[in-house]
């Protein structure tokens, strides 16, 4: 249980899964967005906020215990798009957080941070980031900023590499990366439960048959994801077509992110 939770991006699908999936587990859940949102039901506050704004973002954390920051550009996108949101309003979160005095952050990173690793390898904490896409270099920026606050300020974050997180994986790909929403609320509340997280990498993946990311590192979260991918196997083969293991959206984790050309190359065509 938390006092005031802060969620930014509550307007997005996560944010929204998050709004009913922790409703009652914190006394007032905090929801941001530059987007429309439903008005505030019990026991919540709905706020406007662009992240870019420094002094709208300070404001937003005031008498907050705890922030879920899920605001930014979700894919990919030119740099411009990505600088105000993704880098700009990162930072503006974690600076917040430390005037704030808000002791835990969890940090929506995204696997697209690690997306050119091969299929065949099986990733931990200590695989070397290597970003598929612009949107995975901001991933990249928030995870490194996460430490630099801990490190020297000792604000703590949980940086979750997320999968694919909606109802039921979408093509084969997803029956590896697959996350349920479920999971991703059980997660949450396992971040925000531990007395400790320090400075924290979790892979945002449920109990998938084939897995590439390995979460034995944070076993001390007590955190076991219920769902897995391998009900839904059936219909995603019969709906999917077979993978050419030639392509590189195949070879690679980050699937059609590793597989696409420079996206400020692709605007400008």
């Amino acid at each position: 249980m938390i006092g005031r939770l802060l969620i930014t991006g509550a307007a997005g699908g996560l944010g929204r899964v998050l709004r009913v999936g922790l409703a009652g587990y914190a006394d007032t859940l905090r929801l941001s967005d530059i987007a429309d949102m439903e008005p505030a039901g019990q026991n919540e506050e709905v706020v406007v906020c662009d992240l870019a704004d420094r002094q709208a973002v300070l404001a937003l954390a005031e008498g907050c215990h705890g922030i879920v920051h899920l605001g930014g550009v979700s894919v990919e996108a030119a740099f411009d798009d990505l600088l105000g949101a993704n880098l700009l309003g990162t930072y503006n979160i974690y600076e917040a957080a430390r005037q704030a005095g808000i002791p835990r952050v969890l940090f929506a990173s995204s696997n697209h941070a690690i997306g050119f690793h091969a299929r065949t390898e099986k990733l931990d904490v200590t695989a070397p980031l290597r970003p598929d896409s612009l949107y995975g270099v901001s991933k990249c920026y928030g995870e490194a900023l996460s430490r630099y606050y801990f490190d020297k300020f000792g604000v703590e974050s949980a940086c979750v590499r997320i999968g694919s997180c909606f109802p039921e994986p979408r093509d084969r790909r997803q029956l590896s990366t697959w996350f349920s929403p479920r999971d991703f609320v059980s997660l949450v509340k396992a971040v925000f439960d531990a007395p400790v997280t320090g400075h924290l990498i979790v892979y945002g993946v449920s109990s998938n048959r084939q897995l590439w990311w390995s979460n034995d590192h944070a076993s001390f979260l007590g955190w076991t994801p219920q769902d897995s991918s391998e009900p839904f196997r059936a219909k995603v083969e019969a709906t999917s077509p077979p993978e050419n293991r030639r392509d590189p959206a195949v070879l690679y984790q980050g699937g059609t992110f590793a597989a696409s050309g420079h996206f400020e190359d692709e605007t400008e065509g």
